[in-house]
């Protein structure tokens, strides 16, 4: 994990890769808990008899429940010190590149994009590019937007 001292230490980070987190496996309990959060129960997500025979070979995970895994895989790549505050200011850009068949093993690899002084904080944008074990092409690429306050 790499750890930055304040909010204006990431300015010096603009434009690095600064690492990347575990891997986490996207299992079938996970994906039918956010069906059931969002009401989104379409078949390729949560019936695995029909899914096996549909265009994946096996559930996938919701689009939105990629995204969601951010939070989580995202802190185990940085720390900031001297933050009271950290909030979700939202996403400039989101694409899903490849479906998360169930079973699969993400991991977030950060980029900082910018890092600029807002009203009381820091604003940083970055990269986050959700990366599938054994696979070329990532799940997902967003470009998030947060607010640090110290």
């Amino acid at each position: 994990m790499k750890k930055f001292a304040a909010p204006a230490d990431l300015a010096a980070a603009v434009g690095a890769e600064i690492g990347h987190s575990d891997w986490l496996t996207v299992d079938q309990q996970r994906i039918d808990r956010f069906a059931d959060s969002t009401g989104d129960h379409q078949w390729i997500h949560t019936d695995t008899e029909r899914a096996a025979a549909g265009p994946f070979g096996a559930t996938i995970a919701h689009g939105y429940l990629t995204l969601s895994l951010l939070p989580v895989l995202v802190d185990q790549v940085y720390r900031v010190e001297g933050v009271r505050m950290a909030v979700n200011y939202g996403l400039n850009k989101v694409r899903f590149i490849h479906p998360v068949r169930v079973g699969s093993k993400l991991r977030a690899r950060v980029t900082v994009l910018a890092a600029e002084e807002v009203t009381g904080g820091w604003q940083i944008t970055s990269r986050i590019t959700l990366e599938l074990n054994g696979m070329d092409k990532p799940a997902c690429v967003a470009e998030a937007v947060a607010r640090l306050y110290p």
